[in-house]
């Protein structure tokens, strides 16, 4: 299996998704919960597609984006 390099719009859906999860925690009202299973069904569908246009196992995609939105790589020096 080669390395996943997800796309910036999957990254940025991640990112908002873990955003919307912050919000929950800060603050469980029913609205934020709303707000993150919203996000978080975006990254789940948008994953699922990537991955299907990709040919890779979906759960290694999603495992690369979640990576890729919490933890990137730092910029290559010049």
């Amino acid at each position: 299996m080669a390395k996943i390099e997800p796309p910036e719009n999957l990254l940025q859906l991640q990112r908002a998704s873990d955003a919307a999860h912050a919000a929950v925690r800060a603050n469980p009202s029913s609205e934020a919960w709303a707000a993150w299973r919203e996000r978080a069904g975006e990254v789940h569908e948008a994953v699922t597609l990537y991955a299907k246009e990709i040919g890779e196992p979906r759960n290694a995609v999603e495992a690369a984006v979640k990576k890729g939105a919490r933890h990137p790589d730092p910029p290559a020096a010049e």
